[in-house]
């Protein structure tokens, strides 16, 4: 009898095994809620934009993520003109050079990204420009926040053969905080499913993440949404309970936090540090990375990796403590737990995807029924800049901008404006005294409707 499970075992073993050796590639994903990140004023005056870059570039450095979604950082500027905003314009293209690409040189970018609720927050998308390429925005849905799917592909290295492309949506939630708004949260998640349902007839490879403020059990209205939902082709699992087996339901991690002791993601501070934070300690469990069917079951050359699902940086003994509290963090380096402590109250959460490479360029049909509803305005760069730069900004303008009356704005990381200036573009080359100090900076070409130039500087 011992001899014929120890053969079933190994049998196991090996297929289990075989299913993610096959892939050749892995794709780290993480999910952080950054707690305000970009806004003004700050939470804390002695943790500016700029030292913060520095925290997540420690944090990224370290988790080495292929795919980031950041949630409720702030309301980004979307262009010129628009005055619903905390945060500067740009400041995406601060945290890709000033905190991505400072920890992964050249790796990074982001996704457009929208804010029609007129939210004080948002969802940042930021992916690694060596494996995966963006589409468009296939799904959004407005309520309290912008809730919306972005569409990846993969950068298989048998794509110009096979033709045959391995698509990934990525959902990014903030869901309304609050023990007494569970129907709120309810409804968010309920509009964002049937808003999703009309874009795709089943789901595909689709993650869905972020802060879904699930605060007291997994019998939530919004959880049970997704995991429970009543059309089954529209069901995710979270990882540790339907594709680990970690755990079971019925889960209350509010009641019996020390159950869920290294999933908790809230908070990494045992006391209040500033105004926007709260404190406790690990205490609850409110980020979650949803995984769809077709990534549970390998339909499509993507895999959840088993038992990779894991709050970055909870070793499991901070219930009630700061994560770089004694006992000493046994879960990352030191400086990360500071990095993780100083830049938000929320731990990220993280997971694998095993990717197999299309060699055959047979795949089953991607699930969209629908036009993608990319809704951003930004054009294809069409000004030229010289850089680095000294005493002037050297522009080339083509003919088709000839006589557009147009803006530049140059920023720091800060946010902080040294140039804001209108002219009116003259084809060929145009010079625009540049009397900033020695660095980088960001700068941006637009008009009323479009942005023609967006780039970074390096003043000499």
């Amino acid at each position: 009898m011992c001899t014929k499970l120890l053969k079933y075992f190994f049998v196991f073993l090996f297929c289990s095994n075989s299913t993610v050796s096959n892939a050749q590639d892995t794709l780290r994903v993480m999910s952080y809620n950054v707690l305000n990140y970009g806004t003004y004023p700050l939470c804390d005056p002695s943790r500016p934009n700029g030292v913060l870059h520095s925290y997540l570039e420690t944090i990224v450095q370290y988790a080495n993520p292929d795919i980031i979604g950041l949630v409720k950082t702030g309301e980004v500027q979307l262009a010129v003109g628009n005055n619903n905003y905390n945060a500067p314009l740009g400041f995406a293209d601060s945290i890709v050079d000033f905190a991505l690409n400072t920890a992964y040189p050249g790796r990074y970018t982001h996704c457009p990204f929208t804010n029609a609720s007129y939210s004080s927050t948002m969802c940042l998308l930021f992916y690694d420009q060596q494996k995966l390429g963006f589409i468009a925005i296939t799904s959004s849905y407005v309520n309290i926040e912008d809730f919306n799917t972005w569409k990846l592909y993969y950068k298989d290295p048998n794509l110009a053969t096979t033709h045959d492309t391995t698509f990934l949506y990525i959902t990014l939630n903030h869901d309304q905080s609050g023990s007494t708004n569970q129907a709120i949260r309810g409804g968010q998640i309920a509009g964002e499913m049937q808003q999703i349902q009309t874009h795709f007839s089943h789901l595909p490879n689709m993650l869905n993440m972020g802060d879904f403020n699930t605060r007291n059990t997994a019998n939530e209205p919004s959880y049970q949404t997704l995991v429970n939902p009543s059309d089954s082709n529209f069901r995710f699992y979270d990882p540790p309970f339907g594709l680990d087996h970690t755990f079971a339901y019925p889960a209350d991690w509010d009641n019996n936090p020390a159950s869920f002791s290294a999933y908790l993601s809230t908070s990494t501070h045992a006391n209040v540090i500033d105004q926007c934070d709260v404190g406790g300690g690990a205490k609850d469990w409110y980020d979650h990375i949803f995984v769809s069917p077709w990534i549970e079951q390998n339909a499509n050359y993507i895999q959840y990796v088993p038992h990779s699902y894991h709050a970055l940086g909870n070793d499991g003994q901070r219930l009630g403590k700061s994560v770089n509290a004694t006992p000493a963090n046994m879960a990352v380096p030191a400086n990360v737990a500071n990095a993780i402590y100083y830049m938000s109250d929320k731990y990220p959460a993280v997971l694998e995807l095993a990717v197999t490479y299309n060699t055959t360029g047979i795949s089953p049909v991607d699930p969209e029924i629908s036009l993608a509803v990319n809704k951003v305005t930004i054009s294809k760069p069409h000004i030229s800049i010289v850089n680095p730069v000294s005493d002037y900004l050297t522009i080339y303008v083509p003919n088709t901008l000839s006589g557009q009356a147009l803006e530049i704005d140059c920023y720091d990381a800060l946010g902080r404006t040294f140039i804001k200036k209108s002219f009116d573009a003259t084809v060929g080359e145009s010079k625009i005294p540049c009397a900033i100090p020695s660095g980088v900076y960001f700068v941006r070409i637009l008009s009323q409707q479009d942005v023609f130039y967006q780039g970074t500087i390096f003043k000499k």
